[in-house]
């Protein structure tokens, strides 16, 4: 299948007038995530210091998790509901994303098309509603994220990409180069598509931490810096086991733990923890924002393999990700993980051979942080126990709109429903996993590879990436 149309910039390496500006630029960026590095990041819940009960445990303090306790205490204000993280509410991908908050809830509607033809239309339609949804509770419950529904511009950079932009419109509006460098002036770029209604741009971690606070207002209980490192049986329930020596009991679990282990063994092969990378910029000044434009304030991305992602924030900085999808040996998750020096470089310089009138522009921050993506690129969603453990997984960098629905699929499973969400074939069905270790880490360094030299080489996939084609299977960011 195509790339999906998720992100930008140029893939040059070599030295020169980008690279030494990408130098300078790199100089003092503050090793740290900006979203999370702010005065107004909430002080630490309390740990778990007794053993407790409750109707459902969530585990998993990012938007999965609490999408998912919210949902249940407003669907049942009677219901006791227990959140449990192993650190600070929206500390991992929840809060260090780019804060695209997309309707697709398939990672684009190439790829939906092509896994779910039959029921795609349904699909984009519980997708833009599940959009409707979360900007419906953000207003209500007063969260302050900064939620703008600016749309998204995909942007062609190379002539192949062009005609893929024209062949799949996706309900957007066609730019020819001078259009698309009349919205935001780059000349990397070729062409592109604005999709004025499928996107919103979010404060990532600000979502996360007034959807917490939300939750907690209707009588969710939070505990943070305790991990559930087991999951049992125990009678008509289940028991988690934490770190902190003290026992979690529940009638129902749901997790969603996502990158990191999950505590239902018969998961872990079908998902891997790959490592994505941004930069943030200092403010731009109003000379240096009227000289790339940028009215819209859209989120952009290109159509390349290898893709960058990036945006305006409030105080209009760019944040500028993506590229680099690096995947470790063994599946690991680890805080040295989340600095890459030569990451950092190829991301700066990809930023000036972007917008070289920006020259001068310096990064104030610089952090990377784990995803979990699956073979389908998107959320796939089981239960086990009996019914009573639900969890949703896998997905694949569009997890900022997609974990409400899939907070929404978790609880329909829990509670034996029978809805128009569970009925999906998306629903019902798994990805196939990964291998295991070595043949895992051999075969996604292969397929990086090949997509590298898809991208060099007009988009032509070579046998490998067709044989992979064949199978549904892939490995993206």
């Amino acid at each position: 299948m195509p790339p999906s149309p998720q992100a930008a910039g140029s893939t040059g390496t070599t030295r020169g007038p980008a690279a030494t500006l990408a130098d300078a630029a790199l100089a003092d960026a503050a090793p740290s995530v900006f979203w999370l590095d702010r005065p107004d990041r909430p002080a630490p819940r309390p740990r778990l210091e007794a053993p407790t009960s409750a109707d459902l445990v969530v585990v998993g303090g990012g938007y999965t998790g609490l999408w998912t306790a919210l949902l249940a205490k407003e669907a049942d204000p009677g219901r006791d509901v227990v959140v449990v993280e192993a650190g600070r509410i929206g500390w991992a991908a929840s809060g260090r994303n780019g804060g695209f908050c997309s309707a697709s809830l398939t990672h684009g509607e190439a790829n939906g098309r092509e896994r779910w033809p039959a029921e795609y239309e349904q699909l984009h339609r519980l997708g833009l509603a599940n959009l409707d949804a979360i900007q419906d509770t953000v207003q209500r419950h007063g969260i302050e994220c900064d939620f703008q529904r600016t749309g998204e511009l995909t942007v062609a950079t190379a002539p192949h990409q062009v005609q893929w932009l024209k062949e799949d419109l996706g309900g957007g509006t066609f730019l020819d180069r001078d259009a698309m460098r009349a919205e935001l002036d780059s000349p990397t770029y070729l062409a592109g598509v604005h999709t004025p209604d499928e996107t919103a741009m979010v404060d990532p971690a600000r979502l996360a931490w007034g959807l917490a606070a939300a939750a907690e207002s209707l009588g969710v209980r939070i505990v943070e810096r305790t991990k559930a490192t087991g999951l049992d049986r125990d009678g008509a329930g289940m028991r988690l086991t934490t770190d902190r020596g003290h026992d979690l009991r529940a009638a129902r679990v749901a997790l969603g733990t996502n990158a990191f282990p999950s505590l239902l063994r018969r998961t872990r092969l079908h998902t891997v923890p790959v490592y994505d990378y941004v930069l943030m910029t200092e403010p731009l000044s109003a000379e240096q924002l009227e000289s790339i434009g940028w009215g819209s304030r859209a989120g952009v991305g290109d159509m390349a393999n290898q893709f960058h992602y990036y945006r305006l924030t409030d105080d209009n900085r760019i944040l500028w990700g993506g590229y680099d999808a690096i995947y470790h040996l063994g599946r690991r998750v680890r805080p040295t993980k989340d600095q890459r020096p030569e990451t950092f470089h190829r991301l700066a310089t990809h930023f000036f051979e972007t917008f070289p009138q920006l020259a001068g522009l310096r990064f104030s921050h610089r952090w990377g942080g784990a995803i979990d993506t699956c073979t389908r690129f998107c959320a796939f969603y089981g239960s086990a126990h009996d019914g009573r453990v639900a969890y949703a997984l896998g997905y694949t960098g569009l997890g900022v709109g997609a974990s409400r629905f899939g907070a929404a699929v978790t609880l329909d499973l829990l509670d034996g429903a029978d809805t128009e969400r569970t009925s999906l074939q998306m629903v019902r069905e798994k990805p196939l996993p990964f291998p295991p270790e070595p043949f895992a880490y051999a075969g996604i360094q292969l397929t990086r590879w090949a997509l590298a030299r898809a991208d060099e080489n007009d988009g032509r996939r070579n046998a490998w990436l067709r044989t992979l084609d064949r199978l549904g299977l892939g490995f993206d960011s």
